[in-house]
């Protein structure tokens, strides 16, 4: 199988490296070259990813008219930055060539603006669903960690990445080289086609949280636009008001009000970073009665105002200017892409 990566600046190297590995696992294991790749951008050369590290690549005109097996489009910041009509061509002619097009973490916002995914299931990161639905409403958006959808497959980045990559070799091979894959590299559960992102009842560090207080979150996460009082989501909960106080003030430091308005305005960054929703829409859709209300709640909340912060947010978070995110100049490490 040949396997091209598209990278784009401030792509995330860790999904894009843990998708990789295990390719390169695979043929160690088995003595035997099953997979091939290639790390390749538009313009050739050193791009950075988000955490300051740079990897080499080779241009994407050099490699355009190959058709590979598998290419997969590797993106996190201001994707929409890096998604012309040029790419957008490269992958159209590769789609009708038969070429299984992919994507990692908002890669799949490339795919889609190339209307790459119209009626098909795809995912990206947690942090850009949302607005990854506002502008793709023709996609099925997914929160599972990773989409098998015919020759479109799609994956949140992060550490999924690397089941997805172990997926893609049980498909292409064996179960048995899959689980060999997987064992050397010390991934001792491989989590299945239709794992959700961020499953609720487990929490990294083992369960801390009462099952209360979830399941009052989880209310909140799911009326977010139409908002509900205090007193429903206690009903809904099966509570006292005064005992999801104090159950909120011990385990989340907060009381429910002000976690669910932030939990509302989490939501709400991400479409006033990632869209360009007008600001008075974005305030209905999560939850503010008027826009002035809802500007004074953003400020608050993340010390700059919703307008300021659709110019800064469009900028990766090292890398901003603002007075809360002073730029540091992040050491450059060259990596070659190679392969077994």
């Amino acid at each position: 199988m040949n396997i091209l990566i598209l990278v784009m600046p401030n792509f995330n190297l860790a999904a894009t490296v843990g998708f990789i590995d295990p390719f390169r696992a695979a043929n160690y294991l088995d003595g035997c070259t099953h997979f091939r790749w290639e790390v390749v951008s538009i313009a050739g050369g050193c791009v950075m990813a988000s955490n300051g590290v740079a990897i080499t690549t080779r241009e994407l005109a050099r490699v355009q008219d190959q058709t590979p097996d598998l290419a997969i489009v590797s993106s996190s910041w201001t994707p929409e930055q890096h998604s012309g009509p040029a790419l957008h061509s490269v992958l159209r002619r590769w789609a009708r060539k038969g070429v299984t097009l992919g994507a990692l973490d908002t890669g799949a916002f490339i795919l889609g603006k190339a209307r790459l995914l119209s009626g098909r299931r795809a995912t990206v990161h947690y942090e850009h669903l949302d607005s990854f639905r506002e502008l793709f409403p023709d996609v099925r958006a997914s929160d599972q960690l990773f989409v098998m959808d015919g020759d479109r497959i799609t994956c949140c980045g992060g550490t999924a990445a690397l089941d997805f990559a172990i997926q893609i070799i049980r498909r292409a091979r064996s179960d048995a080289l899959a689980n060999s894959t997987a064992r050397y590299l010390f991934h001792d559960r491989l989590r299945p086609q239709g794992a959700r992102q961020n499953v609720y009842a487990v929490e990294p560090l083992g369960t801390t949280v009462p099952h209360l207080v979830r399941e009052a979150i989880e209310v909140m996460a799911e009326n977010l636009e139409a908002t509900l009082s205090i007193p429903e989501i206690c009903r809904h909960v099966g509570i006292s008001q005064r005992h999801l106080d104090r159950l909120f003030q011990r385990f989340v430091r907060q009381t429910p009000a002000i976690h669910y308005r932030d939990i509302r305005l989490d939501r709400a960054r991400g479409l006033v970073t990632q869209t360009d929703k007008p600001l008075s829409e974005i305030a209905v859709a999560s939850g503010f009665a008027s826009q002035v209300h809802f500007s004074r709640a953003y400020r608050q909340r993340f010390k700059i105002a919703p307008r300021d912060d659709r110019i800064e947010g469009r900028v990766p978070f090292e890398f901003r200017s603002s007075p809360h995110h002073q730029p540091r100049m992040a050491k450059k490490v060259k990596i070659k892409a190679n392969q077994v």
